[in-house]
């Protein structure tokens, strides 16, 4: 695809977004694009069907309110099944559904471009601070 035509193509993308009366893109892009939601989708990709603490535990940095946020919102979009066994005590496992893992496969293209590109990242920020120092107070 060249460059015009890839224009074109991510035009009539954003125009689907704009159309889009209830928001129901715009949100499952907004949920599914988080920090967390990408980490729960991706510690379920790696590790498979997982119990909540186990998630958190593989999680550094996510609290057990914003774990269960998280995995309600991604459930609530169709990107993680729940599976809630009739047990005393209660436990409850996730895994990530069909749409969950093919979410998994289209956003490593982004986080290896992402990897590869840090050092480019780092300097640009550099340099943006060292020429507007007062932009980030």
């Amino acid at each position: 695809m060249d460059r015009d035509e890839l224009l074109k193509y991510s035009q009539t993308v954003c125009d689907g977004l704009r159309d889009d009366d209830d928001g129901l893109r715009r949100e499952v892009l907004a949920h599914a694009g988080n920090r967390w939601s990408l980490g729960v989708v991706h510690t379920l990709g790696v590790y498979g069907r997982l119990r909540h603490a186990e998630i958190g535990r593989r999680m550094h940095g996510v609290t057990q309110r914003m774990l269960t946020r998280t995995l309600r919102q991604l459930e609530r979009e169709g990107l993680v099944l729940r599976h809630d066994f009739d047990e005393i005590p209660p436990r409850v496992e996730y895994e990530l559904s069909d749409t969950g893992m093919e979410l998994l496969v289209r956003m490593v293209p982004l986080w290896t471009w992402i990897v590869e590109n840090a050092d480019l990242f780092r300097e640009a920020r550099q340099n943006f601070d060292r020429q507007h120092p007062d932009a980030n107070s």
